[in-house]
């Protein structure tokens, strides 16, 4: 394993060792809650008092939330899978902080201990989530190797290539028999029927429709659960699913189709694409203790979060089919503007992968007094010089409010009334990076 990282998991885990109690702040989505799931569970074994809590966004009203509990000498706030590109919030912070994160630096953070593959020339946003990242940490923190599916499982939410700091913790997971491999088909298991109707990864010109996904599923001859399917089923509806998204989908997304499936031998939810989707939904639903439950392996939810994941789904193939829509043109973006809608990530991570590939794509969701946006990318585009983190975090700046993230990823949250100066700027920031 990288020696860089090693290093640092041990020296965080080592300053973490020395409180008594760590307040965690984790990020909604899969990799976030991963990431808290694997910290909590380090924590727990090594006997530190812990408390967890999962957010949609590191803002002021965080920090605030944070600040009004001061814990002194004893403790210390952990963030996860955000802090990195924040320092102005982290210099607020009255406790002691500790930044577990992928994302890109800014700024100075001499003051606060930190682990970041940034920090050792590893691509955050490639090669190595924040699970992966806090991976590194609880494994110096004891004999806490059973947790690298959740690491595993975090790469997969933030569709990370499973090489250089991903393949070390997936060879060490597979030589210890917490995780096995097998060749088939990288989306959840259940009815075929059923997981195609409610797919946004990939995203069919079927999803929704339920005569037109039984219709192809009886010209394949294909029924019953993935799970159960003979090679020679799954190659079958592979292929179909291949053709069926080619002619306007990302080429990277149609090559991810098929490849190596990993089983979670130690996680209660086995099928890492089936983990990766529920606690996305748990995140997205605001329901972000039953992920965090999952993650601690407390089977008795499982039923509650199925059942939440299900109708989720439903609802994210209707605001895909809605946004679709709505989406408008600049010379340089696409973008769509939404009303309280959740999920916005996977609405425009879904349209650019599986619709519109060619431009980078902005998702603007006005919500009470504050505009969430998010941005994605391809790795294509990024290739060609975007830079989808440098964007959000300049134009959110021009217009009063905050931005980061990743290259290919990214969010800001703006102040009401700013949008269209915020597009604007945005449009003319990624030209001149697509120049």
């Amino acid at each position: 394993m990288t020696s860089a990282l090693l290093s640092l998991g041990h020296k965080v885990a080592k300053v973490l060792e020395g409180y008594s109690f760590i307040r965690i702040i984790s990020h909604n989505d899969t990799d976030g809650i991963t990431a808290a799931g694997i910290m909590s569970s380090a924590c727990l074994r090594s006997n530190i008092i812990f408390q967890t809590s999962i957010v949609s966004a590191l803002n002021q009203q965080v920090i605030d939330r944070v600040n009004s509990h001061v814990y002194g000498k004893s403790g210390a706030v952990l963030f996860c899978d955000m802090g990195s590109g924040q320092p102005e919030l982290m210099d607020q912070v009255k406790d002691d902080i500790v930044i577990i994160d992928h994302h890109q630096i800014v700024g100075d953070h001499n003051g606060h201990v930190q682990i970041n593959p940034m920090m050792v020339n590893i691509d955050g946003s490639r090669f190595l989530s924040a699970s992966g990242t806090a991976y590194y940490v609880a494994r110096a923190m004891g004999n806490n190797v059973d947790l690298a599916g959740l690491a595993l499982a975090g790469a997969v939410g933030d569709k990370q290539k499973m090489e250089q700091a991903n393949a070390d913790i997936l060879r060490e997971a597979v030589e210890r028999d917490v995780v096995c491999v097998r060749p088939g088909l990288r989306v959840p298991d259940g009815d075929v029927a059923e997981v195609l109707l409610t797919l946004t990864d990939p995203y069919l010109d079927t999803a929704g429709d339920k005569a037109a996904t039984k219709q192809f599923l009886d010209e394949l001859g294909i029924s019953g659960t993935l799970q159960d399917m003979e090679m020679e089923e799954l190659a079958r509806l592979a292929s179909a699913l291949a053709l069926k998204i080619a002619g306007r989908a990302d080429l990277a997304a149609v090559q991810s189709l098929v490849g190596d499936v990993l089983v979670l031998n130690r996680e209660v939810v086995s099928n890492i694409y089936s983990l990766e989707w529920m606690l996305n939904c748990c995140g997205k639903v605001d329901q972000p203790a039953l992920g965090l439950s999952l993650c601690m392996r407390d089977a008795s939810v499982l039923d509650e979060v199925r059942t939440l994941s299900s109708r989720y789904q439903q609802t994210v193939v209707e605001q895909v089919h809605s946004a679709q829509a709505l989406v408008k043109d600049m010379e340089h973006i696409r973008y769509v503007v939404l009303e309280d809608v959740k999920g916005t990530g996977l609405i425009g991570g879904t349209l650019i992968r599986y619709v519109c590939p060619d431009k980078p794509f902005i998702t603007v969701n006005k919500v009470e007094d504050m505009v969430k946006v998010s941005a994605r990318g391809t790795r294509s585009q990024v290739d060609g010089g975007l830079n989808l983190a440098v964007a959000m975090r300049e134009a959110a700046a021009g217009v009063g409010g905050q931005g980061g993230g990743h290259d290919i990823a990214s969010g800001a949250s703006i102040p009401p009334g700013t949008t269209d100066e915020f597009l604007t700027a945005v449009n003319t920031i990624v030209g001149g990076q697509l120049a």
